[in-house]
């Protein structure tokens, strides 16, 4: 004989759970595991995209200088104290093969160490000439890291003004230099979304010596500018000596995979202050109000 089930409200009985403590009660945007679901991804690209811009806005923000480079640039002082330590180390030991090739690394470093120097001084002249209170132009942005990142975000902080910083979920461990204006340290799940911010209200990209992620982004931008799908802006590389190394331009020109006059989208100096000479040039007599 079929058993009639029991309907709790005739009954008497308690379901076992009220219906308020279960996850499909709870309001989408409460959600985080409805969030993280691949149904949702459209969501957590429009969110990506709308919160720091209204930080942005709510900040003043109107135009930004992108700085990329190498988050394993260490800083003058920390490449000349990690020389020092290991010199001492090989005096006790000279025989130690480790000790000696982790010697010549260092050193290695501590000369790619200018770069984090060029990138503070950079950052520092920029941001005092044009950030104001009521309208913030020319505001350094960085992917928020290590590095050259670090450098370039502590050139304005310690200039007394205001930095970006969009950091990016990784597998391994990544926290914003403690340079960023918290106030505009951004967290990103993806990189085109990141990539997009980066380029909303840029005004220039300065690009030190960097691998994978910097030479990306470089061309990225490079692209953009190459089928005219944002407004012409200055890209400048610095580091003649590596940039020359690294990528030779002049070769896919000549092979005819690009154009001569893609040539003419960037340009490569050595120094910070010939950066911001290029950067002059540009907006000679256009400058933001």
């Amino acid at each position: 004989m079929k058993k009639t089930p029991k309907n709790p409200s005739v009954d008497g009985d308690q379901p076992h759970k009220s219906p308020e403590s279960s996850s499909a009660y709870t309001l989408p945007s409460q959600d985080l595991e409805f969030l993280a679901k691949d149904e949702s991804r459209s969501l957590r690209l429009q969110l990506e995209l709308m919160k720091p811009e209204w930080y942005l806005q709510h900040e003043n923000v109107r135009s930004t200088i992108v700085v990329f480079g190498s988050a394993r640039i260490l800083s003058p002082e920390t490449a000349e104290q990690q020389v020092a330590d290991i010199e001492a180390a090989l005096r006790e030991t000279p025989n130690s093969a480790n000790l000696q090739r982790d010697l010549k690394l260092a050193k290695k470093q501590q000369d790619y160490a200018r770069y984090y120097a060029e990138a503070h001084q950079f950052s520092s002249v920029i941001s005092q000439r044009f950030q104001q209170e009521d309208k913030r132009d020319f505001v350094v942005i960085t992917g928020g890291g290590p590095g050259i990142m670090e450098a370039a975000n502590r050139g304005a902080h310690e200039a007394g003004e205001r930095s970006i910083g969009l950091n990016i979920t990784l597998p391994f461990e990544q926290a914003p230099n403690p340079y960023v204006s918290p106030e505009l340290s951004f967290q990103f799940r993806y990189f085109a979304i990141r990539k997009m911010h980066f380029l909303l209200r840029a005004k220039a990209l300065v690009a030190f010596p960097g691998g994978f992620g910097t030479m990306d982004e470089i061309f990225d931008v490079l692209t953009l500018l190459q089928t005219n799908k944002i407004e012409p802006i200055p890209v400048i590389l610095i580091g003649r000596d590596f940039w020359s190394k690294a990528i030779n331009f002049e070769f896919l020109a000549d092979e005819h995979v690009i154009s001569p006059d893609d040539l003419s989208l960037f340009q490569v100096v050595d120094h910070a202050d010939e950066a911001i000479g290029v950067i002059n040039s540009f907006y000679e007599g256009n400058w933001p109000d």
